[in-house]
Order: C-alpha cells, then sequence, then structure tokens
C-alpha cells in the first residue's frame, strides 16, 4: 500500500455551499487552526476555494492535503444543467428509463411532471441479449453499435452510458461495446451500467448510470481545473473529493464515478458529526444541519453513520450507490410563515432565501421568517442584524407578526412568533424521526448534534419533542461540513447480486465475492497516495423475504459466514426493524457487500478552541442580559463562548452567542464544556 508520508502536517478542508465556501486548515505540528468563510463563486467554485485559502493565509506549497466537498454534481442534478449524454441498450429496452416504477409523484390524482435524464431521441437500442443468470441468447450486433455510436457522436452527445439488460450477472456485452465505444468516442466519457452498479433491478441500474455519465463531464472539468489552479501555486499533493458515502476519492478518478459525489456536502457533515461523538464518547448521535432554506438530519449509532443503497433524490430519479442516509425537510431560518387558506399556520416549504432574505436581514424582506422569530422573541442579538443601509427595527417586525399572523389566529405578535417556533420544531423533529424510528430505532437511545447556522438555536427545543436526553453543539458549528473533509477517511464500496433463495445458494460463491471485493478496495486505497493509519473492512449482504420488493441491510463480522450465519441475522434484523417474525417464508440473498475504509491518521479537535480569550469565571464571560421567550419573559444571561471557562458549566435559561451560532439554553436545562470544546447539554429532567 503507497503510502506518502507526511511534510509539514498542514490539512485544509473545504466544503463549498450554496451561499459560503468554508475552510479549516488544521496544522497539526504548529498546534493551530484556521478559519476562513467567504462567498461561493456559482459561475466556477475553483475561484471561491483559491480565495477561501487565501481568506486563511494559505501557503498552498506547503499543503499536505486538500480534500474538498462539492456541490457541482448536486447542483446538475437538481437544477438539470446536465451535459448531453446518449445510451445504447438492449433491443426493445430503450423505455426502461421513462417507464420506472409503478409510483406517482402524488399519492392522489392522474397526472404529475416526469423528465427522464436522457430524452427518447438519444436512447438508441442494439440487438444482442444476456438472460438472468448470464447466459448469452442473441450475440452482440457490433455494426448496429457501431451505427448507433456515430449517430450519438453526430447530434453531440458528450457522454455515454452503455446499459445493457442482466449486464450484472455477465457484463461481458457491456465490455466489448466500451472496448468498441473507446475506438469511437471523442472522450473519456464512457459510462457502464455493470461497473458502477453491479446488481440486479435494470431500471435503478440504469438511472445511476444515466446521473454518473450526465454530470462526468461537469465534474472532470471542474475537478481538473481547480487541480490546475493548485499545482500552478506549488501545491504537490493530492486533491481529495467527499463522496456522497462519507469517504474520500482522489481528484483523478473521482470523474469515473462521478453519481457518488451527489450528496457530498451533506455527506462531510455527517461524517464530522461522527468523529467528534467518538472523541466525545457520545457514538450515538441524531444529526441536526439546520441552514437558511432546509434542515439535513441522519442517524449515527457507533460512530458509524447510515448508509443507504436506495437514495432517491427526487421523484423517479433513484440513485443507487452507497451515500449517507440523510433526510431534508423545507424548515430553515428562513422559512417564511403564513395562515393559509383554511386559516391554519403553516410553516415553510417556501424560504425568502438570502435575497431579499427575512426581515430583520434589513434587504426588502416583508414576510415572516423562523429567524424574524427567534429575533422578535430575544433569542438572537438584535444588535447582529442592524444594518446601515436599511436598518429594521424589532417594532417594526412586530408589526408585521401582528398584522399577517397573529390577527387571523387571534393572537399577539410573541404568541404568533412562538406558534412558528413551535411549528417548526414539530417539523424538524418529524425530520429526526424518519431517520430513526421509522428504522426501528428508539430517539432517546441517542444524543442529538446540532450544528449549521441555525441548528443550535432550536436543539433543546427539538431533542425535548423527541424525548432526546442530551445535546453535543460542536466548538465551530458553521463550518462542520469542511470541518468533515479533514477528518473523512477514504472509502471504497462494493456490490455483487446474487439474487438466489438463500437455500439455493454456493456459499463459497459469496465468500469468493467478498474476497474479490476486499482485494479491490485494498487495491484502490493503496493507488490513492494518501496516508492512511489502518484499513478496516466491513461486510455486509441486503436480503428479503421471498416476494418481497424492498431489501434489508444485514451487516456481517466475517466476509466468510455461514448459510445458518445470515439466516439468522437476517431473521434478527428484520424483527428489529419490524417487530414480527415470518418464519414460514423463505429469505433471499440478493446483494454481496463489502465497504473498505481507509483511516486517516487522528486530528486534534481541541485545535479548534481559541483558547487565548478564555476567562477564568462564568461572571467574566457573561456579556449581558435580555428578555427571552420561554413561553412567557424570562431574564436570561448572555455569554460569549469564546470567554467561557475551560470547566464552564451553567443552568438555563442562558444564551451562548459565537461567531457563526447562537446556543438557546433552556429553563432547568444544564450545559457543560469537554476538552475538545464541545458543549453537551443534558435536558432538564433527563436522566
Amino acid at each position: 500500500m503507497t503510502q506518502t508520508p507526511s511534510r509539514s502536517g498542514i490539512v485544509a478542508g473545504i466544503d463549498v455551499g450554496g451561499t459560503f465556501t468554508d475552510l479549516v486548515l488544521f496544522e497539526s505540528r504548529a498546534g493551530r487552526v484556521r478559519l476562513a468563510k467567504v462567498p461561493t463563486t456559482l459561475d466556477n467554485q475553483s475561484t471561491g476555494v483559491l480565495g477561501a485559502l487565501d481568506a486563511a493565509g494559505a501557503e498552498i506549497a506547503a499543503l499536505d492535503l486538500i480534500v474538498h466537498g462539492t456541490t457541482t454534481t448536486t447542483n446538475a442534478v437538481l437544477e438539470r444543467q446536465l451535459c448531453k449524454t446518449g445510451l445504447i441498450t438492449t433491443l426493445g429496452f430503450r423505455d426502461v428509463l421513462e417507464l420506472g416504477r409503478r409510483t406517482r409523484p402524488n399519492a392522489y390524482g392522474m397526472k404529475g411532471d416526469f423528465r427522464p435524464l436522457i430524452p427518447r431521441d438519444l436512447r438508441l437500442e442494439v440487438p444482442g441479449r444476456m438472460d438472468a443468470s448470464g447466459t448469452e441468447l442473441v450475440a452482440l450486433d457490433e455494426d448496429a453499435l457501431r451505427v448507433a455510436l456515430h449517430t450519438l457522436v453526430d447530434d453531440g452527445c458528450e457522454a455515454l452510458v452503455i446499459h445493457f439488460l442482466h449486464a450484472y450477472a455477465n457484463p461481458a456485452h457491456e465490455l466489448r461495446a466500451a472496448e468498441i465505444a473507446a475506438e469511437l468516442w471523442p472522450n473519456d466519457n464512457i459510462t457502464m451500467g455493470h461497473a458502477l452498479l453491479s446488481e440486479s433491478r435494470e431500471y435503478e441500474r440504469g438511472v445511476t448510470a444515466a446521473v454518473n455519465a450526465s454530470v462526468q463531464p461537469l465534474l472532470r472539468r471542474y475537478v481538473e481545473r481547480l487541480a490546475d489552479k493548485l499545482v500552478a501555486r506549488g501545491y504537490a499533493h493530492d486533491l481529495l473529493v467527499m463522496n456522497g458515502n462519507g469517504g474520500m476519492v482522489s481528484a483523478r478518478i473521482v470523474a469515473r464515478e462521478a453519481a457518488k459525489t451527489v450528496m457530498s456536502g451533506p455527506a462531510s457533515g455527517v461524517m464530522a458529526a461522527a468523529y467528534t461523538g467518538r472523541r466525545a464518547g457520545i457514538p450515538d448521535l441524531l444529526t441536526y444541519d439546520m441552514g437558511g432554506t432546509s434542515t439535513d438530519v441522519a442517524m449515527i449509532r457507533g460512530a458509524e453513520p447510515a448508509v443507504s443503497h436506495e437514495i432517491e433524490i427526487e421523484y423517479a430519479m433513484p440513485i443507487h450507490v452507497p451515500m449517507v442516509d440523510v433526510r431534508t425537510v423545507g424548515a430553515g431560518g428562513g422559512s417564511i410563515a403564513r395562515v393559509n387558506a383554511a386559516g391554519l399556520l403553516q410553516v415553510g416549504p417556501e424560504s425568502a432565501g438570502s435575497t431579499p432574505g427575512p426581515i430583520c436581514y434589513g434587504r426588502g424582506g416583508t414576510r415572516p421568517t423562523i429567524s424574524d422569530a427567534n429575533l422578535l422573541l430575544g433569542r438572537m442579538d438584535p444588535a447582529t442584524f442592524t444594518t446601515p443601509d436599511a436598518p429594521v427595527t424589532l417594532e417594526q417586525i412586530r408589526a408585521i407578526f401582528a398584522e399577517t399572523l397573529g390577527a387571523p389566529l387571534g393572537l399577539d405578535a410573541e404568541a404568533a412568533a412562538d406558534a412558528v417556533l413551535r411549528i417548526a420544531t414539530a417539523k424538524m423533529a418529524d425530520a429526526v424521526r424518519m431517520v430513526s424510528v421509522s428504522l426501528g430505532e428508539d430517539p432517546r437511545d441517542f444524543a442529538l448534534f446540532a450544528f449549521g447556522g441555525a441548528g443550535p438555536l432550536h436543539a433543546s427545543a427539538i431533542a425535548r419533542e423527541l424525548g432526546v436526553p442530551r445535546v453535543l453543539v460542536p466548538a465551530r458549528p458553521g463550518i462542520t461540513n469542511a470541518l468533515g473533509c479533514v477528518v473523512a477517511d477514504l472509502r471504497h464500496d462494493f456490490v455483487n447480486t446474487v439474487n438466489r433463495p438463500l437455500d439455493h445458494v454456493d456459499i463459497d460463491a459469496v465468500h469468493a465475492l467478498f474476497a474479490q471485493q476486499i482485494d479491490a478496495g485494498r487495491a484502490a486505497i493503496g493507488a490513492e497516495a494518501v496516508e492512511v493509519s489502518d484499513i478496516r473492512i466491513m461486510p455486509s449482504v441486503d436480503m428479503q423475504f421471498i416476494g418481497q420488493t424492498h431489501l434489508l441491510r444485514v451487516p456481517l463480522d466475517t466476509p466468510t459466514p455461514s448459510l445458518d450465519d445470515l439466516r439468522s441475522l437476517f431473521s434478527a434484523a428484520y424483527f428489529k426493524r419490524f417487530q414480527v417474525e415470518l418464519p414460514e417464508i423463505r429469505p433471499a440473498l440478493v446483494n454481496v457487500n463489502c465497504s473498505v475504509v481507509g483511516r486517516r491518521p487522528e486530528i486534534d479537535l481541541g485545535l479548534l478552541i481559541d483558547a487565548s480569550g478564555r476567562k477564568d469565571s462564568l461572571a467574566e464571560a457573561r456579556t449581558g442580559s435580555r428578555k427571552v421567550w420561554f413561553g412567557g419573559w424570562h431574564d436570561t444571561p448572555v455569554y460569549r463562548r469564546d470567554h467561557l471557562p475551560a470547566e464552564a458549566s451553567l443552568t438555563g435559561p442562558a444564551i451562548i452567542e459565537q461567531m457563526d451560532t447562537t446556543i438557546v439554553l433552556e429553563p432547568g436545562d444544564m450545559a457543560a464544556q469537554d476538552g475538545d470544546g464541545n458543549i453537551i447539554i443534558t435536558l432538564g429532567g433527563a436522566a
């Protein structure tokens, strides 16, 4: 395994968000951290990345490693700003991507909007056929294949998908087609369906391949442009890119499997949470990342984030590659509150965005939002929102709440603002239930990890709603995603389809598949000239009862399980999830999976603390007090987080302010600070 010795011990993690590009620069030998937050340059994200490095005063030539989380592919897919892509498939199956599954975008109604990633005129068929066992029924028509390739090239396609029926069982036709395509296609943007996802279900495999090909040229151009600029500035090491599975991959090869970078941003935050929780001795977490437009939530058990192979980022767009299981709800600081035609108060999903933004931004916003409610109730400092160009007073915000929400509901402005926060809390708590209760987990067994600019404002209320006993607020909530880029490991995931009743499975063949996956993972990590401390092997299988549609992931302790092991582990996993036993139905083994993880050297999170401003007592860390609404007005002390003593311990109500967020400590809650600078809140009345 190739390893690169560390020179200076300087590692940069950079996360490109929709509004800001965040950077955290760890200088482990010097024992310090530098941070930067600059506006994202949407037209060319590399400009913002270099701007963040400059803002932090980084000497690029001295960096050992740069790890980058990108929204390039995520935004391209969601906004449908994709490259022109062609598809060649088995005769009679060009419409698989459009037929999909028997689902509808709306539960009721006879119509819905759906547009396949590749239009029908660019989906071409060629003769050739394998059956489900991998036996060739019809030879591949290579002449027809060449004609189809020429047609797509003449139509201006920049990327190509080769997607043949049952290629997961026998990829010979796809491999031969790719050889011929390499002679005729003008670039390397060729995706074979089986190479990206070697599992059954031709629709999901085809959509995943289509996503990969459609964003591949975009990602390739972006990372090459960024890498060239870094090299020009003296950077001599590997550039790593975050994948949606929470691992990293070299920029040299990331475009081959571009679909795996979708959800890169949310994944990095979850990885930072897992790392922070493990160091804090709290390995079981429900993560809660609240921004301006939406809230992302995920589950971490035993310091390992839940990873799903069945993410659907929008209707009829399943991406079946491993990704951290993050769920999103339309409730953020800018979510607009309104009274609907039925006289009910609603919050979100419509957002005020950054322009004009909430009323308190002073940019022309006139509709009440969650941020405005927090300000009106004293939870945020009005002075931080005072703008010299267009100042907005609390009285103006109070008047808007009274008129637009209070009057229709029969409430005063403060009660209306309180109702807005209660509804927002309920929505966000429901999102957390989706990644816990719906998967058979009890939220009371976890702590809530709150980050993002608005997360710590609402964390205690959400935890109380769910019965979660503790909240963990990291040292730097606003740059948690950038931190995730620094602490994430190298990771490669493999899937092979078996799809047989368990009684008919050749267990020796299963062991051989695991061995192949492990060897491939070790080789891939060894090729990525990045220092790793050790390699972890995480085998698993996907199983179901015969006749069922959905799969259940079953983790394994060994890559050489027996059939009895698989049967008993699946039975236990099924009972844990659904609380029912079905001994009369036979199980089936569908997929054999393995994650190969290269652990990177430990990072000292204690460096995130700026100890220079610490005070000797809580009294000295207190900056004042103000009236804050907790079901009624409370005279509440306000503290500066950077000034808190190392072993600070305080009881709510209290407000703790820092550069990138505000922490609300409700009456009776107790907060303490640990060695890494995390604030751990124990809810009043919790054990």
